[in-house]
């Protein structure tokens, strides 16, 4: 009889035991089931209560640091539960709709408090770095590139030019100057947020050698040759509207440098004006500009300026390459709408020459 009541007894307790454990492991289930729900409803954007934040996942952030970030910018409902559910394996896919393979992976991503716990889950196990499209003009100087890949996040311009100037990362692309602007080759571009300037700067550099391996006339040329051919380039870049006259405004330029005379380019002035004394772009060049005191001032000093004064695209590189084969010493725009100049032999042809303006009607 007495064993009879302690075996009751011990049934009890482990009835109310198990009891126990199942309300408390089903009140973690319930509460866990409630924490991995998105923060906002999936009406939010109806009710103008979505939030996008971008987040970022170093490479080897613990899951907890990952966890507690995601709650402090208020993707998830918990910190800890994340953590929990994170580590709980194959148990995610049949209780939560997880993976089965669950491995968080550094990368970029935008993130929305709609989104549950799992849907973010997934997001950042894919370790997919979100693309920022950046498209560079041709023609575009040192300072804008740095200023667009500050805008766009990509990195400081501070640091973008640091890098630009490096000593180290020119001497590696064998130039002996002091600055690789001319070489950041315009173009569109693939960036992630937070790169490292020196990654921006070499991706494109890297570019600028690319393609002009496509260009015969520079494969046997030493790098102050090819650097000179560039200058040259940020030059013609900047007055060529037409793309079949680059070459000639070329020859133009290469004529004048073999008879020692100055190439006399407004370009070289708005580049004094706007990069070296950071005025706004000038309308018109006036006749006090043609004498400001600098290197880069082709109307007072002869041959080419120190350094590019842009970065060229493939066509003025190309024009720089191989101009056209003629007797011009001087071009005038003439057809401002068309963006076509007349060239000309002597300066009394060209100072007869009459500017044109052709409407659109007119075509």
């Amino acid at each position: 009889m007495q064993k009879k009541k302690v075996g009751i007894a011990i049934l009890i307790v482990f009835l109310v035991l198990f009891s126990l454990v199942f309300v408390a492991a089903f009140s973690a289930y319930i509460y866990i089931k409630g924490a991995v729900k998105s923060v906002v409803s999936k009406d939010a954007v109806e009710m103008g209560i979505e939030k996008t934040v971008h987040f970022e996942v170093l490479p080897g952030m613990p899951t907890k640091d990952i966890a507690e970030e995601l709650e402090a910018k208020g993707l998830i409902r918990s910190a800890e539960v994340f953590y929990i559910v994170s580590r709980m394996g194959k148990l995610h896919y049949r209780y939560f709709g997880g993976d089965n393979d669950f491995s968080l992976k550094s990368g970029s991503y935008t993130l929305k408090n709609s989104m549950d716990m799992m849907e973010i889950m997934r997001a950042i196990q894919t370790g997919k770095q979100e693309d920022i499209i950046v498209v560079f003009p041709e023609g575009i100087t040192l300072s804008k590139i740095a200023q667009i890949v500050e805008n766009h996040n990509v990195c400081s311009k501070e640091d973008f030019i640091a890098s630009v100037n490096d000593k180290n990362i020119i001497n590696d692309y064998g130039f002996a100057t002091s600055s690789l602007e001319g070489c950041l080759f315009p173009d569109t571009y693939f960036f992630v947020r937070d790169m490292q300037s020196e990654s921006v700067v070499r991706m494109m550099v890297d570019n600028f050698f690319s393609h002009i391996n496509d260009i015969e006339e520079f494969s046997s040329l030493s790098r102050a040759e090819l650097y000179d051919k560039v200058i040259l380039a940020s030059i013609i870049e900047r007055e060529y509207r037409v793309a079949e006259e680059a070459p000639v405004i070329a020859s133009v330029f290469v004529n004048r440098l073999a008879k020692e005379i100055r190439l006399q380019s407004c370009a070289t002035i708005e580049y004094i004006i706007t990069e070296i004394e950071g005025l706004p772009h000038p309308d018109v060049i006036h006749y006090k500009d043609l004498w400001i005191e600098s290197p880069y001032n082709t109307y007072r000093e002869k041959g080419l300026p120190p350094s590019p004064i842009s970065n060229p695209g493939f066509v003025a590189l190309k024009a720089a390459a191989k101009p056209a084969k003629t007797n011009y010493y001087y071009f005038r725009l003439t057809n401002v709408e068309e963006g076509r100049h007349t060239f000309s032999e002597t300066f009394d042809e060209h100072a007869n020459v009459n500017i044109t303006y052709t409407t659109k009607a007119a075509k």
